[in-house]
């Protein structure tokens, strides 16, 4: 994919772990700010990795979902339907997810578009000594007859989503779950950069440096000039939760979106993660307490409802999640920013909740509620 205009900007996030609902909805705003050309000339290249989930394209069986129902939910998986491309994937730890949100309008070539794809993984493969390649009837990235990348692509007035996905790490017993991407032959199979460097005796790379190549071979291949972008703003989640393991939420004031959340905020300058918990935790409801680290940090874009850092572009933040333990008989002291509180099960709290970083952390959360110490 050349052009012999100026190339247009390929802006990169490195995002880390992203809920697969907010993942769609990144791409929603990303494709609205290239509609709408703010910045102009800029695409948009995510790379990610989800926890683990089941995807439905538009061309999907139902049959190539072998694992039972109760076994994928014991499992944490969860099942999406996608108006992508293709049939059944699969998206885990160790995989490395790109998203790229462009705008093909100069030049509408969808074969020319998942071949760069295609090619920008197997490019990345040779990096680290493995020869991949494409199969002649199906699409990806190959090693002789296994898969290495997938990709699956949906475009609406040539404003690109969806992407690719590549094993760098992953758990391929985890593709025991599905047909991968309905294809039944068995004579071809999964395959990832660690297993084959594994099989040849070789180091295996950490992902963020995989990572690193793929983007630099993703904007080659696309034909765009690469610019590398961090979260413009990090933030953190507290959920406070009563003995009896019922969760305080708090409603935003109309302004501010009028939904339900626990306690979030941003990280000032010179705090650490756990010092803005604490202080959001006590500005938000007079709490003062300690705070639990729940190993939980993830990436989303900011709705335009609350995006008060640059109103009308795409914002991304990172936030860690905490939790803590409420005093018996705690009444909350609200701040101008929330209405109302409620005092509710996790159940009726994963139901109150708009977002999905804020629902795992919720149950991260009462996961770990044993663990904590009573409030003092």
């Amino acid at each position: 994919m050349t052009s012999t205009s100026a190339p247009r900007t390929l802006r990169t996030y490195r995002l880390g772990r992203v809920e697969y609902a907010d993942g769609l909805a990144l791409m929603r705003l990303a494709g609205d700010a290239v509609r709408a050309g703010a910045p102009p000339g800029t695409d948009f290249l995510f790379l990610l990795e989800h926890p683990p989930v089941l995807t439905l394209g538009r061309n999907a069986a139902a049959r190539n979902i072998l694992a039972a129902p109760a076994w994928l939910e014991r499992q944490g998986f969860e099942i999406h339907e996608t108006d992508r491309g293709g049939d059944v994937t699969y998206h885990g730890p160790g995989q490395i997810v790109g998203y790229p949100v462009l705008d093909l309008s100069d030049r509408p070539d969808v074969r020319g578009y998942v071949s760069a794809l295609e090619q920008a993984m197997i490019d990345t493969c040779a990096d680290f000594g493995v020869e991949a390649g494409r199969h002649p009837e199906h699409r990806g990235c190959w090693v002789g007859h296994r898969k290495l990348g997938a990709v699956g692509v949906h475009l609406s007035r040539w404003i690109t989503s969806h992407g690719l996905a590549f094993n760098a790490r992953t758990d391929l017993s985890h593709f025991q779950a599905i047909v991968p991407c309905g294809i039944a032959d068995p004579r071809l199979g999964v395959t990832s950069l660690a297993a084959e460097l594994g099989a040849r005796g070789r180091p295996v790379p950490e992902t963020a440096a995989v990572e690193g190549r793929l983007a630099v071979h993703l904007a080659a291949a696309l034909g765009r000039a690469r610019t590398d972008a961090g979260p413009d703003l990090r933030t953190v989640s507290v959920v406070p939760m009563t003995g009896d393991g019922r969760v305080l939420l708090l409603r935003r004031s109309a302004e501010r979106g009028g939904f339900w959340q626990p306690v979030t905020g941003r990280i000032e300058p010179g705090e650490t993660a756990e010092q803005a918990a604490r202080r959001e935790l006590r500005e938000e409801t007079g709490a003062e307490l300690r705070v639990v680290a729940l190993g939980y940090r993830h990436g989303f874009g900011l709705e335009p409802g609350v995006n008060r850092v640059r109103p009308g572009t795409v914002v991304i933040a990172e936030e860690t999640a905490f939790a803590a333990r409420l005093p018996l008989g705690f009444v909350p002291r609200l701040s101008d920013e929330h209405t109302a509180h409620a005092t509710v099960t996790v159940d009726e709290a994963l139901e109150r909740l708009r977002f999905a970083g804020l629902r795992r952390a919720v149950r991260l959360a009462a996961a770990r509620l044993a663990l904590l110490t009573p409030a003092a």
